[in-house]
């Protein structure tokens, strides 16, 4: 046994060796290719194109390259690409889902309602797209982990583009006590607003009043800022309504609860003791 392949092996050297270098040349060049051509077009076009447009050069030239080693091995394609149809048809009944992933895909491409490095929300999932395949999407979290989203879910579901459009609008909730003046506090926050370096002055900032809740007059504070400034502006834009609110003593309050003890008019009366009056444990 040993013999017949050693003879085998002798009279087939030429076109191993042929083989061998049409491989070990040509897949090398074929990634260094797909590499140039990203760089070349990283400027022109967007990375959702570059991205997919590599990936496909690199499969195709692949399986070309392998195609021609089979020839060049003496290989009878005509016979190979009739099994490889029968058994992808077979492969495609059993992938369906794979099959819709990719149809889905496709429309994705198609369609291009968002693109590497904008932040998605698909339900509870929330990330940074980190790339984006014929069968899937990838999302890189805030925490560095990554989540894999298939492209079916996206089609078949609404989902999120944080960061599709330049600027966005913040909305924050502030409540202040019913002893404020309405006009007052809204005049604070306005100014507030135009103080931060980081909030657009046009649009104008939203400051709206919603109305009366159950321990608090009801604020929406919605200042408008480029996207790329939000944790910058959410950080300064709290510190600095906060400091402001205690400078001019607006009184930010917290949940009031009344208690009553069988009559609905009469409150509970509740005294509060200094601690130097209370009694002594045993007395």
């Amino acid at each position: 046994m040993m013999n017949t392949i050693i003879t085998w092996v002798k009279s087939h050297q030429a076109i191993l060796i042929q083989c061998t270098l049409l491989l070990g040349i040509g897949l090398p060049l074929l990634r260094l290719l797909a590499f140039i051509i990203r760089k070349g077009l990283k400027k022109k076009v967007s990375e959702q194109f570059i991205m997919l447009f590599s990936k496909a050069l690199v499969y195709l030239g692949s399986t070309l390259l392998i195609l021609m080693a089979l020839h060049q091995a003496g290989f009878k394609l005509g016979a190979l690409l009739g099994a490889a149809g029968i058994a992808g048809v077979a492969v495609g009944f059993a992938s369906q889902t794979s099959l819709s992933n990719l149809i889905s895909g496709l429309f994705l491409i198609w369609e291009k309602p968002f693109a590497v490095g904008d932040v998605l929300q698909v339900g509870t999932d929330h990330g940074i797209v980190h790339s984006i395949d014929l069968l899937s999407v990838q999302l890189r979290t805030y925490t560095n982990q990554l989540i894999r989203i298939p492209n079916e879910v996206l089609i078949k579901s609404s989902f999120t583009n944080v960061t599709r459009f330049p600027i966005r609008r913040m909305d924050i909730p502030i409540g202040v006590a019913y002893k404020e003046d309405l006009q007052k506090v809204m005049d604070i926050l306005k100014d507030v607003a135009d103080r931060n370096p980081y909030c657009l002055d046009e649009p104008a900032p939203l400051i709206v009043f919603k109305g009366f809740g159950e321990s608090s007059l009801d604020f929406q504070f919605g200042p408008w800022f480029a996207k790329t400034d939000y944790i910058a502006l959410r950080n300064s834009l709290l510190i600095e309504v906060k400091r402001r609110f205690d400078e001019e003593g607006i009184e930010i309050p917290f949940p009031h609860r009344t208690l009553y003890a069988g009559e609905a008019t009469k409150p509970f009366p509740v005294h509060v003791v200094p601690a130097s009056e209370s009694p002594k444990a045993g007395e």
